[in-house]
């Protein structure tokens, strides 16, 4: 191949990779108009865990590593949740999280949001300082992955 045409290539995967890659950044996100005063958003404290299953793939004690970072644990976790399934509220105050669905669709009911927050297959939800609850509306099993930083090791939420 010339190396025009070999240029040309490049520059149009590149394109590409940034129409997807930047399309996802603003997915499942709160939509627009519909921000609000954290507190102000999807509250229900009185749900429970139903049809849910949290299970740590591993974790490192980051008081150990070079940040020094004592009683804290960064932890991933896999979490399947069935259809009509619920993540209860929890707050994410002392537990900065990033969540990716790896498949499935799920409805986020944040303290900052008026309106539920879809996420779809391949989507992150950032979780820092806010609250919120989540719940599988589908018919199909949702599968999250989480990594987290843990402060509280009695902390029972999800």
């Amino acid at each position: 191949m010339s190396k025009t045409i070999l240029r040309g290539l490049s520059a149009a995967a590149l394109i590409a990779g940034a129409m997807v890659f930047g399309s996802a950044a603003f997915a499942g996100e709160c939509p627009a108009g519909k921000i609000v005063a954290d507190g102000k958003g999807q509250a229900d404290q009185m749900l429970a865990a139903k049809d849910v299953t949290d299970t740590v793939l591993a974790s490192i004690d980051l008081s150990k590593e070079m940040i020094a970072a004592q009683d804290r644990q960064f932890r991933m976790r896999r979490l399947e949740i069935q259809p009509g399934g619920i993540v209860p509220w929890h707050s994410h105050a002392d537990r900065p999280a990033l969540i990716y669905v790896v498949e499935g669709e799920v409805a986020e009911y944040a303290s900052i949001c008026a309106d539920p927050i879809v996420h779809k297959a391949g989507d992150v939800s950032v979780d820092a300082g806010r609250s919120h609850w989540w719940k599988n509306t589908g018919k199909k099993k949702v599968v999250l992955i989480s990594a987290d930083i843990l402060h509280d090791k009695a902390d029972t939420n999800m």
